[in-house]
């Protein structure tokens, strides 16, 4: 009987140990299952952009893409060049927005070297994207991260840089300030380096190789688009013409 109770008890502990083995193990959800999810049986979309230039213009195509598709989306930018979201996390206006109506989705665009260097993403963005995502929630709205690009020639601060070596420590930065308040990232720079490697990358850079040109413009908004209604809306494969005009704004 001793030895039946012991037995019991031991495949009872076991299967308990396991349970949350596997629990503490399993796979985090997919950001386009948790978006969705979010945004299930919503007739129309809000939302809320808040970053600096490189932000420029995504609303505006992000909704023109959503209506192409029979979605309704309302999007707003709160941005100015060359700010970070701690700049952001301490200005009225930005917080009077965010506070001002119910978002479903609030979009909340770094600086790009500051998720690429360790030191100033604990000190500038880590607190900023707390404040701001938990602002977000407050109302109602999902926060998510967006992950942008590494620069066409790299950080020119870092000896023999490149594309791939920026965008890389900038999406490590951004994945590990976005496990702190549990956000989904929309990995805008994953597109834009499959489009590097495949010698693509060029087209989607304005001639200062940091913001987006109006093809990388279209990218962006198709990523967001894909990542919000998990559909496969990939860019068609037509030739696009490139925007040379410098931005009037510096930024991102």
């Amino acid at each position: 009987m001793k030895r039946f109770l012991f037995n019991a008890t031991f495949s009872i502990i076991a299967c308990h140990f396991f349970a949350a083995c596997a629990t503490k193990h399993a796979p985090p959800p997919r950001p386009v299952d948790v978006i969705r999810d979010h945004l299930r049986d919503k007739k129309s979309v809000s939302v809320l952009f808040i970053g600096n230039s490189l932000s420029f213009g995504l609303p505006k195509e992000l909704e023109k893409l959503a209506r192409e598709k029979g979605v309704n989306i309302h999007a707003a930018l709160q941005a100015h060049s060359g700010w970070n979201l701690a700049r952001h996390a301490r200005d009225a206006e930005t917080l009077q927005i965010l506070r001002g109506r119910p978002w479903d989705i609030v979009v909340l665009q770094e600086q790009s070297r500051i998720p690429s260097q360790r030191i100033k993403r604990h000190t500038h963005m880590v607190p900023s994207v707390m404040q701001l995502a938990r602002e977000a929630r407050v109302s109602g709205a999902m926060p998510v991260l967006y992950q942008t690009w590494g620069y066409r020639d790299g950080d020119e601060r870092r000896f023999n840089d490149d594309f791939f070596a920026m965008n890389q420590r900038l999406r490590q930065g951004c994945q590990a300030s976005a496990r702190i308040e549990a956000l989904p990232v929309v990995p805008v720079g994953d597109a834009w380096e499959s489009e590097m490697a495949k010698g693509r990358g060029a087209r989607l850079f304005m001639p200062d190789g940091l913001h987006p040109s109006r093809d990388g413009v279209r990218l962006n908004a198709h990523v967001f688009y894909e990542t919000f209604f998990a559909h496969q809306a990939a860019p068609k494969n037509r030739k696009m013409r490139l925007n040379a005009a410098k931005p009037t704004r510096a930024g991102g």
